[in-house]
């Protein structure tokens, strides 16, 4: 039975571009529609750089009705709406203000796939997040459907005035062009494998046809076809001003918004400022070791790496981590992995050779404790720290 193939790669124009998405699109196209597909012949639909939502859904409907096996390849970037504060796909025109109107919901995604047969559908991702997206995703999954299997990643917001690379989704594409389709499993690891210390600081996506649900709110259901495009209302909303006033209410009182805000604005030492004094707070409520007072510091260290300030940031990552060990958190357990996993993607960006000597014994000795899910991690911190000694 014949496959089919979505490739979807879209971002803003301008200068609220995380990552260039339709960079990727040339790479794919040179892989034979059966390897995408993993069957021996597929239709392939490639979306570069998308105007309007409504083609997009339009172009994921008429895909999702497809009998036979469905791969969806996406690239871009995450950003929520201002109104109910849930993730879509940025598309071509969409800015901050304008997200509802011209992103594409990621609820859509979801929702269009949902009827589909479980094992039949495969999404391959290669996400970046802006700030306040970032810090969503802390306390949300995010939701591809629970019976489709997803694999890639979704990045963290790239340096200021810095463009991204797919580098995910390229590193998929170049395994597939020899031709040879592995396991999906398989291919993932490769792909990440590929990405080296660039990727620790990602969220890892790795589900075989299992996904989670959205907790709390309610997501906007995709446009019928038969009655086109209508305005996104939450369930069971009938005042609109009240509801209005009432998330008002919500982003005055949810700290993390005014944190996110500040970053996103440039704000940094503010943003920073906001965020000690939610930690310092959880600390004397709750102890230096708690998870509140965790939680605030890891918010810190991600401040401090969209503030350009790697030496920071890795410092911060690497006490959590030892925290966490030092409370008697496993060094397999999620947190911990993580923990370090950011403190290595951000020892890798500091130029200045003594902090970097210093924090690399540090993260050596961690490396040695939590080696992580990727294979040479430690040996990739021991010949750094070679280089860097015989800098002296």
């Amino acid at each position: 039975m014949p496959g089919t193939v979505l490739l979807l790669a879209a971002s803003p124009v301008g200068k609220g571009r995380l990552v260039d998405a339709a960079s990727v699109l040339p790479v794919l196209a040179a892989v034979a529609p059966g390897v995408l597909s993993g069957t021996e012949t597929a239709n392939v639909v490639e979306l570069a750089d998308p105007l309007e939502p409504q083609a997009v859904l339009t172009r994921l409907r008429a895909a999702a009705t497809a009998s036979g096996p469905l791969t969806v390849f996406v690239t871009g970037q995450l950003q929520l709406d201002r109104k109910q504060h849930l993730p879509h796909l940025a598309l071509a025109r969409t800015t901050p203000a304008t997200v509802r109107y011209t992103g594409f919901p990621w609820a859509w995604v979801r929702e269009e796939l949902r009827l589909r047969a479980p094992g039949t559908t495969t999404l391959l991702l290669d996400l970046h997040a802006d700030a306040e997206t970032w810090q969503w995703l802390r306390a949300h999954p995010l939701d591809s459907g629970r019976t489709n299997a997803v694999y890639g990643r979704i990045a963290p917001p790239p340096a200021r005035r810095v463009v991204a690379v797919p580098s995910y989704m390229k590193a998929v594409a170049t395994i597939l062009r020899s031709g040879y389709r592995p396991e999906l499993e398989q291919l993932h690891q490769q792909a990440l494998g590929r990405l080296g210390a660039e990727g620790y600081a990602d969220v890892v996506l790795s589900a075989a046809g299992v996904g989670a649900g959205v907790p709390g709110g309610s997501a906007p259901r995709p446009p019928s076809a038969l009655k086109g495009p209508r305005p996104q209302t939450p369930d069971g909303l009938k005042n609109e001003g009240n509801w209005e006033a009432d998330r008002r209410h919500k982003s005055d009182s949810d700290p993390h918004i005014a944190v996110a805000s500040a970053a996103q604005d440039g704000r940094h030492a503010h943003a920073d400022a906001l965020a000690a004094e939610h930690e310092q707070a959880a600390v004397r409520a709750h102890g230096r070791g708690s998870e509140e007072a965790l939680h605030w510091t890891e918010v810190r260290a991600d401040l401090a790496m969209l503030a350009g300030e790697p030496v920071r940031s890795c410092r911060a990552w690497l006490a959590v981590a030892g925290a966490r060990l030092a409370a008697g958190q496993a060094a397999d357990t999620a947190a911990v992995e993580a923990a370090v996993d950011r403190a290595h993607h951000q020892w890798g960006q500091i130029h200045d050779p003594a902090p970097a000597r210093e924090l690399g014994l540090a993260l050596a000795e961690l490396r040695s404790r939590v080696p992580g899910r990727r294979a040479g991690a430690l040996d990739h911190v021991q010949k750094q720290l070679l280089q860097l000694q015989a800098q002296g």
